[in-house]
């Protein structure tokens, strides 16, 4: 059974693409049947450029457990980083 239930964000990321790398704009979450993962359903995440120009997108289908797993490590690494990192807004 499908929720249709979709979490958006805008996103301020870089995405490596099969034409290279490209700021990204949108996010898109949800639990769906997965188009490539052989599963019956996955969580998916898709990160997108929205707007004029060339569109580009990244999408990743995983499992429950994966999904899981994936979001506590991102937790764990911006937990363990020093505050005054957090919020960079420059460019390295």
């Amino acid at each position: 059974m499908c929720t249709y239930q979709t979490e958006t964000l805008r996103v301020r990321a870089s995405a490596k693409t099969a034409r290279g790398w490209a700021n990204m704009t949108d996010a898109s979450v949800y639990f769906d049947h997965p188009v490539h993962f052989m599963a019956n359903h996955a969580l998916m995440i898709d990160v997108l450029r929205q707007g004029p120009g060339e569109t580009a997108r990244v999408g990743l289908e995983m499992d429950a457990a994966s999904a899981r797993a994936l979001a506590e490590a991102i937790l764990r690494a911006l937990e363990h980083a020093p505050a005054s990192l957090l919020d960079d807004s420059v460019a390295h």
